[in-house]
């Protein structure tokens, strides 16, 4: 494990995930964030969510990352479209989309976009630019400490609203 520091913020750790232990690419990063930002995050989390429902704006289709929703209701119901096409004598066309370090490849500015057009209140669209904008990142390994680097496009995974705004990023796909 390589701890980096986020300036005036929490650390993050990064985490082996697969390939080789010597690459870079390997790992990805976790922020650990402070038990008051954590309680702040579950508040606006709570209310993105209200506010999504009310508008009926995630894509029903969605399953990850949301309450009273699994992926394995979303296999049964994929399972049991297909059961019912084919009964029908209806043709079947599929389309997997994998997505591979999908939390670091997202740009803030369209991610923010998306939140702002939600139906979301504007100081909470400000609140979460802030959360994601005002990063800074250093690598520690053994005594050297890397230059800081802004973190322009990494959702922050380990956080409480890194999965919820992926789904708003991803939910017009």
């Amino acid at each position: 494990m390589v701890l980096s520091q986020l300036t005036g913020k929490e650390p993050y750790w990064f985490l082996f995930a697969r390939g080789g232990r010597s690459l870079v690419t390997s790992y990805r990063p976790v922020s650990l964030t402070s038990v008051v930002c954590k309680q702040m995050e579950h508040v606006i989390a709570s209310y993105l969510r209200q506010v999504w429902d009310k508008y009926d704006w995630l894509y029903e289709g969605q399953h990850r990352f949301r309450p009273g929703y699994s992926c394995e209701n979303q296999v049964i119901t994929v399972c049991q479209d297909i059961a019912d096409s084919t009964d029908k004598g209806d043709r079947i066309d599929a389309i997997v989309i994998g997505f591979s370090k999908a939390f670091d490849l997202v740009p803030h500015d369209r991610l923010l976009m998306k939140i702002a057009i939600s139906g979301v209140d504007s100081t909470v669209v400000a609140w979460v630019r802030e959360f994601l904008l005002v990063r800074t990142q250093r690598v520690k390994v053994g005594w050297q400490l890397s230059e800081e680097v802004r973190v322009t496009y990494v959702v922050p995974q380990g956080s409480v609203l890194g999965p919820l705004v992926f789904l708003a990023y991803v939910n017009d796909i």
